[in-house]
């Protein structure tokens, strides 16, 4: 699958929607990004069940302010609606598989009962 531009208007559509999204927070002077986006793109293509989606931070910087992207790249990994992984810097295409392979591993029910147990309780 090819890789999606996201905005702040279908960001959060396009979490909803999908089991898992993979985000690649850039910006087009950003060498380093610029060096990664083959990379990333390959990914989307090997991994089609998956969401490949691209932020550029200088058009969207509420988008990358709203998820604190203090350094770029920065790639997040969100799966149901859980970023399970999120770190500056460009990734060998060997790594970025090691950590898609990670986080499809993830017993997703196990977080989210996590999650719950973590929260305050209403009275």
């Amino acid at each position: 699958m090819a890789t999606i531009e996201l905005t702040k208007d279908n960001f959060e559509q396009t979490v909803s929607g999908n089991p898992m999204v993979i985000v690649d927070f850039w910006a087009p002077w950003c060498a380093p990004c610029r060096s990664f986006a083959p990379i990333f793109d390959a990914a989307s293509n090997k991994y089609p069940e998956i969401i490949f989606g691209k932020v550029n931070t200088d058009e969207e910087q509420g988008l990358a302010a709203n998820f604190q992207i203090r350094s770029i790249p920065t790639l997040m990994i969100l799966r149901e609606q859980v970023i399970l992984f999120s770190q500056p810097g460009a990734l060998h295409a060997s790594a970025l598989e090691s950590i898609i392979n990670q986080v499809q591993a993830v017993d997703m029910a196990r977080v989210h009962e996590e999650i719950k147990r973590e929260q305050p309780v209403s009275l």
